[in-house]
């Protein structure tokens, strides 16, 4: 999963414990006129777009608002050290910040905690709102109805191929799959025809962690029916069902026919970086199911230049289960802008997020993250549908993404999801076994509030 920044940037640093996190420039209180701001800065020192983008904002700011001063305190961290110490910071008026970077599936937790303000008193007043879509617009979104933060991204997700095994296995340069048994068809005469290479990559597994969930799993269960996951109507857990187990069967089928990786590969958390830096640009990966920011790895600076990248791979929509209405199906991830219930100058800090959020620096963010835009204005501009070979394929798919439940036990959701998926990749479960132990745990983590479909 890329919620914030490309998979090969998370999963290529080892996971720093929450006592060694770098927070740079942090400190107790602030006075009226500065906007103290926290972001997770990338663990690779290589890798400082974000810090520029929000420099220049920066001075943008301070430049239309004499006298007052932005502060910007980077905390260098894996993610999840990252949201630890973002919360450890607002628990207190004495270190909370007035603006912090939000994973949007995060924001439900941090609201139940009290960490985050409700932003509907400035929404009304600000006219570029109606610009975002309401689904990025959801994402940020509360159980109680409340927006508690604006979103500047998101991603989306589809499959990968490599061009020439396509031609040399005798597949069509213009594949589209119209469900999953065409795309194991395709993994299949891959396997036979082109000898070595491997036909397809689903994350999967506790290693790889989120990518797994919701790049793997979570992008095949919501091509199987409605809300397959969290009922919002009944505000329940589904339990797994007839789509939970077909999608627990796909990622069975592909490592028990030898369609994917090797086992061992597969369940390594730096599966990820493999598929970026050496599976994709070495020939020897057919398909993955990935994301949207893939190509963000091989342009000019990224992790592995690989400047035939775009020549050499194509993108096609992931299918549903058995191609039904809408045929397509994508899941997406971002991060928002919030106001800490804490913070010292609310007003100010959402000043600063309409500076972020111009329709010029909005469009600049899209362009150097190779996020997806989240804004009309943005989505429609020249510039950004010039800035990545595919971000209009990308971008195409927003109509048809979901979004992972951003409630508090969603993360513990999300682990009992992986343990599941690495019972049959391993052989260790069939698909109803793995299913029935998911149930029984989800039961414990739901409170029982659980529903079936």
């Amino acid at each position: 999963m890329r919620p914030t920044a490309p998979l090969i940037l998370i999963t290529a640093v080892t996971a720093l414990a929450a006592g060694t996190l770098t927070a740079c420039g942090g400190g107790s209180g602030g006075d009226r006129d500065t906007v103290k701001v926290v972001y997770n800065r990338s663990t690779d020192n290589k890798i400082r777009f974000k810090d520029a983008h929000l420099e220049a904002a920066k001075k943008q700011f301070e430049k239309d608002h004499p006298g007052k001063k932005i502060k910007l305190i980077p905390v260098q961290a894996p993610d999840n050290d990252y949201a630890t110490k973002a919360q450890q910071m607002m628990r207190s008026p004495k270190t909370a910040p007035d603006l912090v970077y939000e994973d949007t599936f995060r924001i439900n937790s941090d609201i139940k905690a009290g960490y985050l303000k409700s932003l509907d008193g400035y929404l009304p007043e600000w006219d570029q709102w109606s610009q975002f879509v309401d689904t990025a617009k959801a994402a940020a979104k509360a159980e109680d109805g409340k927006t508690y933060g604006i979103p500047d991204g998101t991603d989306t997700r589809g499959l990968w191929f490599n061009k020439a095994i396509f031609a040399e296995a005798g597949l069509p340069a213009d594949w589209q799959p119209r469900n999953w048994a065409e795309i194991l068809q395709a993994a299949r005469t891959v396997k036979r025809k082109v000898p070595g290479a491997i036909p397809l990559n689903v994350y999967t597994g506790k290693g790889p962690g989120e990518a797994a969930v919701m790049q793997g799993f979570e992008m095949l269960l919501y091509g199987t029916g409605a809300d397959p996951l969290y009922d919002p109507s009944a505000k329940k857990w589904v339990s797994a069902g007839k789509g939970f187990q077909d999608s627990l069967d796909f990622v069975r089928t592909v490592y028990a026919e030898k369609l994917g990786p090797d086992v061992t590969d597969a369940l390594d958390p730096n599966v990820g970086t493999r598929v970026a830096t050496e599976w994709f640009p070495e020939g020897k990966l057919a398909i993955s199911l990935d994301g949207s920011w893939m190509g963000q790895n091989w342009i000019n600076k990224g992790p592995k230049e690989w400047p035939e990248w775009s020549k050499e791979l194509a993108q096609t929509p992931m299918p549903t289960q058995n191609g039904q209405a809408p045929g397509k199906v994508s899941m997406s991830g971002g991060w928002a802008w919030s106001v800490p219930q804490k913070a010292k100058n609310p007003d100010l800090a959402f000043d600063f997020v309409k500076t972020l959020q111009t329709k010029e620096n909005a469009t600049r963010w899209c362009v150097v993250a190779a996020q997806i835009a989240v804004r009309k204005d943005v989505a429609a501009d020249p510039g950004y549908l010039k800035s990545m070979p595919g971000i209009d394929f990308f971008t195409g798919l927003v109509q048809y993404t979901h979004y992972r439940p951003a409630l508090p036990v969603y993360p513990q959701v999300s682990t009992a999801i992986g343990e599941a998926m690495e019972k049959v990749t391993t052989g260790d479960a069939s698909a109803a076994d793995a299913a029935k132990a998911y149930n029984d745990q989800l039961r414990t983590i739901a409170d029982g509030a659980v529903v079936s479909k």
